[in-house]
This record gives structure tokens, C-alpha cells and sequence, in this order.
């Protein structure tokens, strides 16, 4: 369930963006165990419309930034984020993002927040069994 969106301050290819979401996803599988079906993403290439600081928290970032920002259902614990995070990072790194390039955002909703089409909500009388 979660939506993920991906911006990039610099452009790259189309298999580049789509390896970038694939690792997200594996990350989003093997951390949180989000079904393999259960994928909805925008990648978004932004150039200078990015403005990020270059060394915030002494993390030395540069034009290879990648800003994912997860919608996702409360009921995570910090250890799954951390997890997730983590496998984010190593993901990425192995499609040629540097881990000190990657920047998460974690949105949390409640279950009754989303639909999935059909103007229902899905997930209000029906939680999902990895949740």
C-alpha cells in the first residue's frame, strides 16, 4: 500500500530511473513486507527546481540526490524503519546511487486513508495481512 515518490535532481536514462524504483520496492519488500504486487510510484526529475542543502547533518550531498518520500500505514516500528532505510540506502547504492545522496521521508496514514480505485475504502473494514 504504500506510494512512493521518487525525485531526482539530476537527469538519467529511463532504465536508470526504473532500476532507482525497483531497488525502493525491494527495499519496501524485504524491510516492511510489502507484497510484490502492492507498487505505485511517480519518478520525477526536477534539476534545479531540487534545492537541498549540500552538508545538512554533516551528510556531504551533491547533484546524484535522490528524495523518496513513502505514504505508508502507521504501525511500523523503528526497527522496520531503520530496516528499511538501511536496505533503501544498499539497494540503491547497487544501481549507482551513493548512500549519502539518499534522503527518505516517511508519510504515515491511517488504514481508512486510502482507496485504490472504485471510490472505496479498501483497507477501513479489511486490513491488509502485512500490516
Amino acid at each position: 500500500m504504500p506510494f512512493v515518490r521518487i525525485s531526482l535532481k539530476s537527469q538519467c536514462s529511463p532504465e536508470k530511473r526504473r532500476a532507482i524504483a525497483d531497488a525502493v520496492h525491494r527495499a519496501l519488500q524485504s524491510s516492511i513486507g510489502i507484497p510484490a504486487e502492492d507498487r505505485f510510484q511517480i519518478i520525477e526529475t526536477l534539476g534545479e527546481d531540487m534545492i537541498v542543502d549540500p552538508s545538512f547533518l554533516g551528510v556531504q550531498r551533491d547533484d546524484g540526490m535522490v528524495m523518496i518520500e513513502i505514504h505508508l500505514s502507521v504501525g511500523r516500528t523503528l526497527d522496520k524503519k531503520r530496516a528499511l532505510y538501511g536496505n533503501a540506502a544498499a539497494e540503491l547504492e547497487g544501481v549507482g546511487v551513493e548512500k549519502r545522496n539518499v534522503f527518505i521521508h516517511l508519510v504515515e496514514k491511517n488504514l481508512e486513508d486510502w482507496s485504490f480505485g472504485d471510490g472505496i475504502a479498501q483497507y477501513a473494514d479489511r486490513p491488509p495481512s502485512h500490516v
